[in-house]
């Protein structure tokens, strides 16, 4: 009699459900939430691409050459960001005082079109601005302490998750063992929860490029037209593109951006700039509500639901997972008929 047949199919996918629930809570509590990220971003990355190679590479070939291509990437742009930011850092418009003086223009002009209450708040000149830096850093040095050993361990957080990552893509194109009725309802909940990150990232990242491609257009084409040039614009606009891949949010955390550098041309800068991302994100709906509607039919507003909820309980880590763990939960629902 075979092992399966001695358990009930159902309550052994009960049963898996609820080991998978406990697990991706316990990701959050445990803030192991780069790790999850990174090794589905890898696992979503090398299944994605291995068919298209496996017409020329047969077998597991093509899924090894990924991961290769993969580590020199990592490796390359870790080694390429630490020579450039070393460089960068050593050269004349990387030095701290050249810095603070670009600052400086910025702050003055934004001295003429912000109100009284908070101009009283910015400093005069270069040299203030180097102070109330250096104050800063001084009164906060145990907190920057800690967050550089956070960001370190982050760092080698996303490092753990890519060879996990990694290691499961590899393995998933091996032949398998045969495997017990419980572990074959596990490895169909990671196979759910790697289908909804990749719906949820790689539709997000469709969103990102359209929105960032229409800011681009406002900021390098539409504003110099009329003899505006907004500080940083190119900046901004890679600062689009990133935030845009937080869902709901991104988008407010970037035109907050694009607002606070347009006041410091004018006021009225700033509103054409407010008015215009407006208008376009408005237009944007039509075309998010199709891109994310074919991957994981949900609205926006289940998002920022989910999102809000999610921040409540576990903080930023939560308005990050919250669009993942909100599409694996819609597609566990629809495999039950619930939704």
């Amino acid at each position: 009699m075979p092992l399966s047949a001695r358990f009930n199919p159902a309550r052994l996918s009960q049963v898996s459900q609820v080991l998978a629930a406990l697990a991706l809570l316990a990701i959050l509590h445990l803030h192991l939430l780069p790790v999850l990220l990174a090794g589905l971003l890898v696992f979503a990355v090398v299944n994605a691409l291995a068919p298209s190679l496996q017409r020329h590479l047969p077998g597991a070939k093509a899924h090894w050459l990924l991961v290769a291509l993969l580590a020199a990437l990592v490796v390359g742009l870790l080694s390429f960001a630490i020579v450039g930011g070393v460089a960068y850092l050593g050269s004349e418009h990387g030095s701290p005082s050249q810095l603070f003086e670009r600052m400086a223009p910025l702050i003055e002009r934004a001295r003429a079109q912000l109100p009284a209450i908070v101009v009283d708040h910015l400093p005069d000149n270069s040299e203030q601005i180097r102070v109330a830096v250096m104050e800063w850093l001084r009164e906060h040095a145990a907190q920057l302490q800690l967050a550089g050993a956070n960001a370190a361990r982050i760092i080698v957080h996303l490092l753990i998750g890519m060879v996990l990552g990694a290691m499961l893509a590899l393995q998933s194109a091996l032949d398998r063992p045969l495997e017990g009725p419980l572990t074959q309802q596990l490895r169909i909940r990671s196979i759910t929860l790697a289908t909804a990150f990749h719906d949820i990232v790689f539709a997000q990242v469709k969103i990102s490029a359209l929105n960032t491609l229409f800011t681009a257009i406002f900021l390098l084409v539409v504003l110099p037209l009329f003899g505006v040039n907004l500080p940083l614009a190119k900046t901004l606009v890679l600062a689009t593109f990133v935030c845009g891949l937080l869902p709901v949010v991104g988008n407010l955390i970037s035109n907050t951006l694009i607002f606070v550098i347009g006041l410091s041309i004018s006021l009225w800068v700033a509103i054409a700039a407010l008015t215009f991302l407006v208008l376009i994100h408005k237009l944007e709906y039509f075309l998010n509500a199709r891109i994310i509607g074919g991957q994981i039919r949900a609205r926006a507003w289940q998002l920022l639901v989910a999102m809000l909820v999610m921040e409540a309980a576990f903080g930023l880590a939560g308005v990050i997972a919250a669009p993942i763990y909100f599409a694996y939960l819609k597609r566990e629902l629809e495999g039950v008929g619930l939704v």
